[in-house]
């Protein structure tokens, strides 16, 4: 498969869950899969995650596996008989009655709800499809004006984009499905619902070191504490569904670019999501707007979008990511693609990763070379150095497979594990060095005659220790730089 850098996170679900399909998505450009937590039994989960394994294996790559956690889910009770019609105007009261409801009144049974919302805030039901305003609110019972014809009907969601709710972003069932998650060996955690940082800290209490941790921006209130949620997570995903339902969908596209800009500048890898393909759902071919909303992605150097019910449950999942691998490529391809991406860069803080990382980009832009090489145990030096965003393909060498399998998201990384365990004398120079050069050559990245750079930390092995950088020319002797 031709390099790319921007990478494809594809979901899967009733039209694609079996190995077949996973290894066809594999095969057209899918490099990290996704499993919706809102669906599907823990038997399901784990049968997915076995056959993502044996796709793995059968291909010699890193596949990387997230969970996405469902959240938090506020809903309407039940009615009585039907389906009420409302006509702007109507008014309604929302208590904590679990009676079933029916066009005067119906539950809303959470209590934090009401306890939040005061007269003029918005309620949004069923996805935006109705809204409502609160106009009064006495005890636990709330008065508020429809603003949209329509039918309300049980268990619909509810929304309440302009109130922070005093809600856990992790529910009993969301604990329930982590420790099975983390059990089975998911790669990345995402986090439904974030609203503050602290949402983020209890999940990682949960979670340790045993998978990364993303927060999904979906909620107007995060937006409040963006820079605090970046820093706490491992990664963000800009979660258009329910961001554009609490959002005038004009904010929405500002937004995007906002957190990731953001995501960037800090070095956090960010994904952007839903809706990119949707007509693919139906349709064997998507519109120009979403191949241009792709595309728009791409040239803001994102390091991942992603593919939902177009791959878990639509009619054309292997074409869908075959587009998305056909946008990519052609995107990547235009030269204005990486003067926009270079607008923004990462910031850089006073460490040797990072002075090797700005050293790399550097040496990138002048030699034409085949490849920037990256030793690392934790990730974290090949995280740096793909926040620079070289114009040569990163392959990054761990022994380590599930660091391997979580680099798998993130922009320009070829994720290799190295055969030797990352050496612990200096005296290991010409093997490690060999060792790179082999896999350079194997992952189809340099010929004998190209150039390449190393990056790797001396005393080998030491996580955070990355001071050297060694720059390869065909037929000569390396040169090294150790800071």
């Amino acid at each position: 498969m031709p390099h790319r850098n921007t990478k494809i996170i594809a979901t899967l679900g009733p039209a694609s869950a079996d190995e077949a399909s996973i290894r066809a998505l594999a095969e057209t450009g899918a490099d990290v899969f996704r499993l919706n937590f809102s669906h599907g039994s823990h038997d399901n989960h784990r049968a997915v995650h076995a056959a993502i394994r044996r796709v793995e294996a059968a291909l010699g790559r890193p596949l990387g596996i997230l969970m996405d956690l469902q959240g938090p889910k506020l809903r309407l009770g039940t009615f009585a008989s039907g389906k009420p019609r409302l006509a702007r105007g109507d008014r309604i009261r929302f208590d904590l009655d679990i009676t079933p409801g029916d066009a005067h009144r119906v539950c809303i049974p959470h209590p934090e709800i009401i306890a939040a919302v005061r007269p003029g805030d918005t309620l949004l039901i069923d996805d935006g499809k109705m809204r409502f305003r609160v106009v009064e609110k006495t005890g636990d019972v709330v008065t508020a004006e429809a603003l949209t014809d329509g039918l309300l009907s049980d268990r619909k969601g509810v929304n309440v984009p302009s109130v922070a709710l005093p809600l856990s972003a992790m529910t009993a069932k969301d604990q329930a499905d982590l420790a099975f998650g983390l059990e089975l060996g998911v790669d990345w955690v995402a986090l439904s619902f974030v609203q503050r940082p602290e949402d983020l800290f209890e999940a990682r209490a949960l979670i340790g070191d045993r998978a990364w941790l993303m927060a999904k921006i979906e909620k107007p209130a995060a937006l409040a504490h963006l820079d605090a949620i970046i820093a706490a997570a491992d990664g963000v995903m800009v979660a258009r569904g329910d961001l554009g339902v609490e959002l005038p969908p004009e904010e929405v596209p500002g937004l995007q670019k906002r957190i990731v800009r953001r995501c960037r500048e800090a070095g956090k890898p960010v994904v952007v999501a839903t809706q990119m393909l949707e007509s693919m759902i139906e349709a064997p071919a998507p519109t120009r707007a979403e191949a241009s909303d792709v595309a728009t992605a791409v040239y803001d150097g994102v390091d991942c979008v992603m593919l939902s019910a177009e791959s878990a449950s639509g009619k054309y999942p292997r074409e869908a990511v075959e587009m998305m691998t056909r946008i990519i490529a052609c995107t990547e391809s235009d030269p204005l693609q990486r003067q926009l991406m270079d607008a923004v860069h990462g910031r850089l803080e006073h460490s040797s990763t990072d002075a090797i990382g700005a050293a790399m980009r550097t040496v990138a832009g002048v030699l034409p070379l085949g490849a920037t090489v990256a030793y690392t145990s934790s990730g974290a030096t090949t995280l740096r150095l793909a926040n620079q965003r070289p114009r040569a393909p990163i392959l990054s060498l761990t022994p380590d497979e599930r660091v391997a399998r979580r680099l798998a998201l993130v922009w320009g990384v070829r994720s290799r594990l190295s055969r030797r365990v990352a050496p612990t004398t200096t005296d290991h120079d010409a093997a490690m060095l060999a060792e790179a050069a082999e896999a350079c050559r194997d992952e189809g990245l340099t010929q004998p005659s190209d150039a390449f750079v190393l990056a790797a930390g001396v005393p080998f092995g030491t996580p955070g220790s990355t001071n050297l950088l060694r720059v390869v020319l065909p037929g000569s002797a390396p040169q090294t730089q150790s800071l």
